[in-house]
């Protein structure tokens, strides 16, 4: 990557870079879930909701500056409805904000063989190490079925509604495809605008190459192919980029890769892999904080600490490790009772993907999990595990600002943003233990518990270690890691992308008189 300006000037550096790199080129972002939904009120009214979490509030952000065209899949009916409404774009009503939005309606079962049975039971489970767990399905005629009548169906459509996008545009544009559930578009793009710049950013893990040869050959080269057909692709860590490298090398037999310039060169075409850690908006989550909502929330949970209080907040899904972290607790508890009616464990915990079984199975398992820890050690006066099933994301951060440690212990994580929010918000200089194999490790491990996901053992002595940890020590740890996380917050990631997307820009006049 070229330099970066200091942290204080990134947002305008920002604002000047989109300005130039797109006075003459459109910018086009396709992602699965968009900006916004729609919803229908009880009187049959459309609501407007706008997306929430700090990538797509960064990336909307930008049509504060520039004209954003946005494709995404219409998600409900309120979408569906929006959509029918539509031919094509359209902009949506923020006020001060250039944003046009494109709905890709996909009929129902294509849907949900594209999603529920191809993309979160099979994808999201390889790239997370996760294959050979209980909650992994089989590939049998109905995944081969799903591949062909759902994945590459859905993905064509998205591609075919970026190519007529830029149908009458005189110069093709920048397009930015993210994460797994689109690698087909890149490649379909490419074969109808040769000349558009096109950037694929993977927001979940790249995993090693030994684990693609689980995938079936067809679906792996096909992948591998699309992402190699695009200019920049995108990831997390730079553990992510040699994996990529590494699997490019194995399955594609014409491909050269360069692991000192990172680039694959593949038809006559060369990719650029780089790695792009995603990160917070650090000024948007401290104000956040100070919100009387947040704080509303901080006088309730009060009430239900405990003299020490270890917080985790995680989507509902087997990738989070959540049981392991409940086994080591239980083992705290049974090693230490000293412990017990003093240390809380709280559980934050949104439900995910609920119309996908292997999820509604590990979700059971969960709470069977607290119930009988509850059981074993609670009395009517206390209870060690409290759990909160919700999408609340104002609790959460009040959850996030009273603990005295912050567990975060994935199988395996692209990035994991608890992890950057909950130093951010802590009011309480919280311990944080973090997984090795969590994409923020790389940035924010020197001031960690570090832990190895499947070690209940070194997980029980890592909580001991944070709940006995003195307050000088948690101080400097906690201070270390806002630093980290403020330096390179999300405005930051954005720069670095689009600094990359001009140098290739630049470089494309001498590319197309080749």
């Amino acid at each position: 990557m070229l330099s970066s300006p200091k942290h204080d000037q990134a947002s305008s550096y920002l604002i000047e870079l989109c300005q130039e790199l797109l006075s003459e080129r459109r910018l086009i972002q396709i992602s699965n879930r968009g900006p916004v939904d729609y919803r229908i009120g009880k009187d049959g009214t459309l609501q407007l909701n706008r997306g929430s979490g700090g990538v797509v509030t960064a990336l909307s952000a930008i049509s504060k500056y520039v004209e954003l065209t946005w494709i995404a899949s219409a998600m409900g009916e309120g979408d569906r409805r929006v959509a029918a409404e539509h031919n094509g774009r359209f902009q949506v009503q923020f006020p001060g904000q250039k944003l046009y939005l494109r709905f890709v309606t996909s009929p129902r079962n294509v849907y949900h063989k594209y999603y529920n049975l191809f993309c979160n039971p099979l994808l999201w489970f390889l790239q997370h190490y996760m294959w050979n767990s209980p909650y992994t399905p089989n590939i049998d005629a109905k995944v081969y079925d799903a591949w062909e009548n759902g994945y590459v169906t859905v993905n064509r459509t998205f591609a075919e509604a970026a190519v007529d996008e830029a149908a009458h545009d005189k110069v093709p544009p920048f397009v930015m495809i993210h994460d797994y559930q689109l690698y087909l578009v890149g490649g379909y793009i490419r074969r109808q605008m040769p000349q558009a710049i096109l950037q694929h950013f993977i927001h979940i893990p790249w995993p090693a190459s030994s684990y693609w040869y689980l995938f079936p050959e067809p679906m792996r080269k096909a992948i591998l192919e699309s992402l190699c057909a695009v200019d920049i692709v995108g990831l997390q860590t730079k553990r992510d980029v040699h994996h990529f490298l590494h699997t490019c090398e194995v399955f594609l037999d014409k491909a050269e890769v360069d692991y000192e310039s990172n680039t694959i060169a593949l038809g006559g075409h060369q990719t650029r892999v780089a790695s792009y850690p995603v990160s917070i908006d650090v000024a948007a989550l401290q104000r956040h904080v100070r919100s009387p909502r947040v704080r509303d929330y901080e006088e309730k949970l009060r009430a239900q600490l405990g003299e020490q209080t270890i917080v985790r907040v995680d989507r509902a899904e087997p990738s989070k490790n959540i049981i392991r972290g409940l086994k080591a607790f239980d083992t705290l508890l049974e090693r230490y009772p000293d412990l017990l009616n003093r240390v809380k464990l709280m559980c934050f915990l949104v439900p995910s993907r609920s119309g996908i079984k292997q999820y509604q199975r590990y979700t059971q398992d969960i709470f069977d999990y607290v119930e009988a820890i509850n059981a074993k050690y609670g009395n009517e006066k206390w209870q060690p595990i409290k759990v909160f099933f919700e999408n609340n994301y104002a609790q959460a951060i009040a959850g996030m600002c009273l603990c005295d440690v912050l567990l975060v212990n994935p199988v395996i994580d692209g990035m994991n943003l608890v992890a950057k929010e909950g130093p951010i918000a802590s009011a309480n200089n919280s311990v944080l233990i973090l997984s090795e194999s969590a994409g923020a490790h790389e940035q924010l491990g020197e001031h960690v518990i570090s832990i190895a996901p499947t070690d209940v053992e070194g997980l029980t002595q890592a909580l001991h270690e944070a709940l006995t940890m003195d307050a000088a020590e948690r101080k400097r740890r906690a201070e270390a890691l806002r630093k980290t996380i403020e330096e390179e917050d999300i405005t930051r990631w954005l720069y670095h992308q689009f600094q990359d997307i001009r140098k290739l820009a630049c470089q494309l006049p001498l590319l197309l008189t080749v």
